[in-house]
Formats: structure tokens, C-alpha cells, sequence
């Protein structure tokens, strides 16, 4: 590891409990408008747990005594089931993707999502956290602003923790997070060493200021992440990255190709920071067919980025709910 990078983990990585609830009150008082913050949820059919993330951030972060968070924002994907409903009983703000700029035609991906939001969100600081969490802990959201609010060189902040792999009736303490130690682990240490310090640099619980994040191209797919702390890196250097441990993160795993088609996207966003090719990429896997034998079948890999929010018109004139 590079010794600048040993030396940001003892200055840019801290724990939850080391911003109590009444230092970050106290903080975003003094922000004003700076402290604003907005948490997103994009969400894909995530009735069985989306409601209970937006309740807890409700009863535990916006009430009257601990007004830290201004707006929980719902972004729905095109789910087929009750997550719209749930998350607007629970007390979130539901905005249907297909209805955020509807002049230019929404592409399936979670990038997409989390682009669409900046959008009809309002908040300075903007936490993103993905909606399949189960036991969900509102550290997730207060840990991560926190050294948004009382660090003012910070820019963007990684949530850090333990990712027990959950299978087949059995959980072992780690394990989750193949993809992150199989492709974007071994991608960030031989490309971008300086991000080699990240715990969890493809997680899906994140902060960051709106200035930052308006200014940043962002990639359709499950390349988001990758993207955003390279691209970040880029703009305003290794000291302006963060990372707060939360605890424990649990979640619905998915199934190994549904990883493959993720670690593919993320190469491939890797490999656009590298060379900028242009070759639209394509997987082939291999499921067993009912007949006997195993049957290809071909995927596109997400390629495509949406370019910074503040060169699209609408965003300047926005008016947000």
C-alpha cells in the first residue's frame, strides 16, 4: 500500500459513533443551507424491505428532536410489486423513474436511478442507500454525512462494514462482497492505488456534496460506484474522500450470474477510464438447458454514462417537491 495511502486511512477513516447524534445537529445548524440533506433509495421490487428503511430513517432522523435529515426520496425503477405503495405508507416521497425528465427515454440500471434523483432532490448533501437492507440501522445514514457536515474538505464518503455471506440457512461472518474482492479490489490496487484504502469501495451506501456529484458523468449500470470514486479521485484528490464503518450490512445476495453480468459492467467501466475504447462489449453465459446441456445466452454490458447533470438545461430550472 502506498504510504499516502496508509496515512489518509488514519485521517479519512473514521467510526459512526465518533459524530454523536448532537454533534451533527450542531453542525448542520451552523451549515444553514450547506447542511440540507436528501437521502435517496433507488428501488426495484424491494416491498419486503424498503419500507422499514424509509421508518426507521423517519422515526429516528427527521422527527422534531433529531431533525438531521430533510427528505426521503423513493426513486421506483419500474417495480412490479407493492414497493411504491410501501415506501409512500412508510412516509417517503415515491418519484417514478420514467417521470424525472421524461424527454429523454430512461435506460434499465441503478447508475441511471441515482442520476435521475439529483433530479427532484433538493438536499446539498445527497445519501444514496440502497433498498434491500434488512436489520437496517440508521448509522448507515448518519455515519456517512457526518464527516460531511464537520469536515468541510470532505467531498464524498463510502460507508464501510461487515458483509456476511447469507446462503442456504447458513451465514458466515464474511464472505459477501464477491465481486469486490474478485474485480474492483485487484482493479482499483493495480490502476488507482491511491483508492486501494477503500473497505467497501462498491457499496451502495454513500454521501456526497450535491457540487460534487452534479459534476460527475455517471454510468447506467452497476459501474456506478467504481465510476464515481475514480472520477471523484480525479476532481478533488485523495484528501477529499472519506470512509465511516457502520457495522454490519445485510442484504439479498444475488446469484452467481447475476454477479457475473455485475463484475462485467464493472470492468467495463474500468476499462473506459483506461482507454476510453469504444467497442460495445457483450457477455456469453451458460445456463443448463432444460433439454439436457447447457444453452449460451448473450448479455450487453452496461457501457453507457450519462453525462454531468449540471450540462443538462432542465436541471438548473428545476423545481423540486
Amino acid at each position: 500500500m502506498l504510504d499516502e495511502v496508509e496515512r489518509w486511512l488514519t485521517r479519512r477513516s473514521w467510526s459512526a459513533a465518533d459524530r454523536p447524534l448532537d454533534v451533527l445537529l450542531a453542525a448542520k445548524r451552523a451549515a444553514g443551507e450547506r447542511g440540507t440533506i436528501s437521502v435517496v433509495l433507488p428501488a426495484l421490487d424491494e416491498e419486503a424491505t424498503v419500507g422499514a428503511i424509509v421508518a426507521a430513517i423517519r422515526r429516528d432522523l427527521m422527527s422534531a428532536a433529531v431533525p438531521l435529515v430533510d427528505e426521503v426520496v423513493v426513486i421506483d425503477s419500474g417495480s412490479r410489486d407493492g414497493t411504491a405503495a410501501v415506501a409512500a405508507a412508510a412516509g417517503a416521497r415515491v418519484v417514478r423513474r420514467d417521470e424525472i425528465l421524461p424527454r429523454l427515454p430512461a435506460v434499465p440500471g441503478k447508475g441511471e436511478v441515482l442520476w435521475r434523483s439529483l433530479l427532484v432532490t433538493s438536499g446539498e448533501i445527497v445519501c444514496f442507500v440502497d433498498a434491500d437492507l434488512r436489520e437496517f440501522d440508521t448509522r448507515f445514514v448518519s455515519g456517512i454525512v457526518g464527516p460531511l457536515l464537520t469536515e468541510p474538505g470532505v467531498q464524498l464518503v463510502k460507508a464501510m462494514y461487515d458483509r456476511p455471506l447469507e446462503t442456504g440457512g447458513t451465514v458466515l461472518p464474511a464472505g459477501g462482497g464477491r465481486v469486490t474482492e474478485l474485480v474492483a479490489r485487484p482493479l482499483l490496487n493495480l490502476h488507482w492505488p491511491r483508492l486501494a484504502g477503500f473497505v467497501q469501495p462498491l457499496g451502495g451506501e454513500y454521501a456526497a456534496r450535491r457540487s460534487l456529484l452534479e459534476g460527475l458523468p455517471f454510468p447506467v449500470g452497476y459501474g456506478v460506484e467504481l465510476a464515481m470514486l475514480i472520477d471523484a479521485l480525479g476532481v478533488v484528490g485523495l484528501d477529499g474522500l472519506a470512509q465511516v464503518d457502520v457495522g454490519v450490512r445485510h442484504h439479498r445476495h444475488q446469484d452467481g450470474q447475476a454477479l457475473g453480468r455485475m463484475a462485467a459492467a464493472i470492468y467495463r467501466t474500468a476499462q473506459l477510464r483506461l482507454s476510453r475504447g469504444l467497442v460495445r462489449p457483450r457477455l456469453t453465459q451458460f445456463h443448463r438447458a432444460p433439454g439436457g446441456g447447457f444453452a449460451p445466452r448473450t448479455y450487453e454490458v452496461d457501457a453507457d454514462e450519462r453525462p454531468p447533470m449540471r450540462t443538462i438545461p432542465e436541471y438548473a430550472t428545476r423545481k423540486v417537491a
